[in-house]
């Protein structure tokens, strides 16, 4: 079922991929805002659901097969006012790739120490615990 905010925008599926003890980010050619890196996301489609589309997402941008361990949690966006969800993802085969140039300027496998770096505000908390945990 897709879940819609106030405007009835679809809501964003956001991707928290962890492989070999780091975590995959996305630079958009378009920030926005202060949110430059982020998570392989894209919004949800018509009877797709929340794990689907982040799923979806990361093989269309990054190239990436991957699949969904678990829903962490969703928010209104304080940045973006869109309603996110946030699904904790394996990777299952490729190669991590600017799939969609377009869309994306670059990415990165990013530890867990440089985190702060790259979102420097700070991750929504059940992320946060989750790459704690797995990265930590």
């Amino acid at each position: 079922m897709t879940q819609r905010n106030a405007d009835e925008r679809p809501g964003i599926a956001a991707a928290i991929v962890v492989h070999d003890s780091r975590v995959l980010m996305v630079r958009r050619r378009v920030s926005e805002g202060q949110l430059s890196w982020q998570f392989p996301a894209g919004e949800v489609e018509p009877g797709e659901s929340r794990e689907n589309a982040a799923v979806r997402e990361t093989h269309e941008e990054t190239g990436l097969k991957v699949n969904a361990l678990k829903l962490l949690g969703e928010r209104v966006h304080p940045a973006t006012g869109r309603l996110m969800s946030y699904t904790a993802c394996e990777v299952v085969s490729g190669t991590a790739h600017v799939a969609d140039a377009e869309e994306l300027d670059e990415l990165a496998w990013v530890a867990h120490a440089d985190i702060p770096q790259y979102v420097p505000y700070g991750l929504f908390e059940p992320v946060q615990q989750h790459l704690d945990a797995t990265l930590g």
